[in-house]
């Protein structure tokens, strides 16, 4: 099916509408999926324009009908920061804020219950999506503010304004403590792994790892006298002859130091995650990341210069981290890991989702440096693979092993959280949302009409997969997740609803939609067709002007006129738009010909 992010959005608006405040208020706390239901509504308002909510007079007619189970055009984005502000003070102990996952958390021992405590954990889930509600809201708060006139309602803003920031700040912090360099020896059993997963040369394993730091090298250097805040250095770092991994663990890291910061946000919880990067939650968190030096953040000036600090050491490690994982994607040149499907994990797990994270932030990368079209290309082969083999793009069969990764998905064990209870798992099933979303993103890249338009494709197709899987009818209708109509072994469900998934498609739509208000692709052999088009229409139109000089119809004259306006606007388009150039040329052309015509049967006829 074609993408059409505007009225693929709105239909989730409007099925989200419906039970949005009602929704937040059921149930345990859990400050991930109440985020997630969040930021279907108040990420696309603020990420895409034409579906703006925080200047009601400019509130377009078919966005208020998607939300008109909210209110008016003014009613709409009040009780739209009333939900936050619940969110913010459901989520507040004590005045600092928390970030625990609540049902998210699942028991990795049969039959031993989680406990309070593990249900309060904070993970990284939770800081990345608070984040990026945020400064969603602090962007909204700061245009909507503007038409407050009460003093009741412009103190409400006011409040809310210092709650959302202070949870900003208890994010980052919390996410600068996630962060881990994890060192290993070369023949200790990770090395190994990490230098199968690398070696497909046929190099001995001394050469892989001697290879491997010597493209290390650099980040090595950053981790080791750059990075300071949140990560408990070792003297290890500074052994050269010892390999490293980088990214973000599930939650806090063991032994990691609180954060400084100017803000109150209480006091920060001990660590207690393993001291290794988890790829998940690594991508997890670059996405959030990323938000933090967005155009609009930037542009609206949202950070405080507490934040900004904060900010900063976040952004090196992002830089950091994707830089290490591009690394060992592209190891090889001639035939790289990540084309070695599926990726396999220095703690022996392998998985296509593993591929696709490794692809995820592989494509972040190349976004980051403006990568050349032979790594494009590569890594469109990789993502349609991908596609093929977990059945996103493919029919699925009775007894399918794909499934599992979609239902009941990647189990990730959270090493260290057994010090509060049961050992506990993480599940995730967003695989085919991430494919889609990773496609665009890197369709955005692509300068080449072939390889956008095999990106652009490869997203219809996952739609397809997508869009079957919206549940049916009942409560959460026009949501997700209902695979019976992909999968026959999965009977039909209309009860429950993941709000993470439904998210990651909101956000797949919303890079959708950044993509399409781009400049369409400059194809070079278009530009040379019109260009050769102007030069004759142009030699042409000088021709009849010859003609008509001595006098002529007043219709000849406009005619004429008309023309020449045609083939300024397709010079001044020819650079962006050489198709539309291409098409007013022609139409020049045709006018032109006409022209001719009567002139010569009027010839003929005297």
């Amino acid at each position: 099916m074609r993408i059409k992010p505007r009225q693929q959005l709105l239909e989730i608006w409007e099925a989200l509408s419906g039970q949005l405040v009602q929704g937040l208020q059921e149930g345990d706390p859990n400050s991930v999926s109440e985020a997630e239901r969040l930021l279907c509504l108040l990420y696309p308002a603020t990420e895409v324009p034409a579906l703006r909510l925080d200047v009601p007079d400019e509130t377009a007619e078919d966005v208020l009908a998607s939300l008109r189970k909210l209110g008016d055009s003014v009613v709409i984005p009040r009780t739209l920061l009333d939900a936050v502000a619940f969110y913010t003070d459901r989520h507040t102990i004590d005045g600092a804020p928390v970030f625990g996952a609540g049902e998210y958390y699942q028991s990795d021992e049969p039959g031993a219950a989680i406990t309070e405590a593990q249900r309060t954990l904070g993970v990284v889930d939770s800081y990345s999506l608070s984040i990026t509600l945020c400064l969603a809201t602090l962007g909204f708060l700061k245009v909507f503010s503007r038409i407050l006139t009460r003093a009741d309602l412009r103190r409400q803003a006011d409040e809310l304004q210092d709650a959302v920031s202070t949870r900003l700040t208890a994010a980052m912090a919390a996410l600068l403590r996630c962060f881990t360099v994890s060192v290993f020896e070369a023949d200790s059993e990770r090395g190994r792994i990490l230098c199968e997963t690398l070696n497909r040369g046929g190099l001995s394993n001394r050469a892989v790892v001697q290879k491997l730091q010597e493209k290390l090298a650099p980040l090595r250097a950053i981790v080791r006298d750059q990075l300071i805040l949140g990560l408990s250095t070792t003297d290890a770092l500074g052994n050269d002859n010892l390999l490293f991994e980088c990214g973000w663990s599930w939650g806090i890291v063991a032994d990691s130091p609180p954060i400084e910061t100017t803000e109150d946000i209480g006091p920060q919880p001990p660590g207690i995650a393993q001291n290794a990067p988890y790829l998940y939650f690594t991508v997890v968190a670059l996405d959030g990341i990323a938000d933090l030096f967005s155009e609009r953040t930037l542009t609206l000036g949202l950070l405080n210069e507490g934040q900004q600090r904060l900010a900063r050491a976040l952004q090196l490690r992002w830089e950091l981290t994707q830089r290490y994982w591009s690394a060992l994607a592209r190891f090889e040149e001639q035939a790289w890991p990540l084309e070695n499907i599926p990726w396999r994990t220095t703690d022996g797990q392998e998985s296509l989702y593993f591929s696709l994270l490794v692809s995820s932030i592989l494509v972040q990368d190349l976004l980051r440096r403006r990568a050349t079209d032979a790594d494009l290309n590569r890594t469109v082969a990789v993502l349609e693979e991908l596609g093929v083999r977990s059945k996103t793009t493919r029919r699925m069969v009775p007894g399918d092993a794909s499934l599992n990764l979609h239902h009941p998905g990647v189990p990730l064990t959270l090493v260290g959280s057994e010090q509060a209870g049961p050992l506990l798992r993480w599940s995730v099933t967003d695989f085919s949302a991430q494919l889609l979303k990773r496609s665009v993103q890197l369709a955005r890249l692509a300068q080449g009409i072939g390889p956008h338009d095999r990106l652009l494709r490869l997203a219809e197709a996952i739609m397809d997969h997508l869009w079957l899987r919206r549940i049916p009818a009942g409560r959460y209708a026009k949501l997700w997740d209902d695979l019976s109509a992909v999968s026959p072994d999965v009977p039909p469900h209309q009860e429950n609803v993941s709000w993470s998934l439904t998210e990651r498609m909101v956000e797949a739509l919303i890079s959708t939609a950044n993509m399409i208000g781009e400049t369409p692709i400059r194809s070079p052999r278009l530009t040379e067709v019109a260009t050769d088009l102007l030069g004759e229409a142009d030699h042409l139109l000088d021709k009849e002007m010859m003609a008509a000089a001595g006098g002529g119809f007043a219709s000849v004259q406009n005619t004429l006129n008309q023309a020449e306006s045609r083939l300024h606007l397709a010079r001044r388009l020819l650079r962006d738009n050489p198709g539309t150039a291409c098409a007013l040329a022609i139409q020049v052309l045709s006018s032109l010909d006409e022209l001719a015509a009567a002139r010569r049967t009027a010839a003929w006829g005297s």
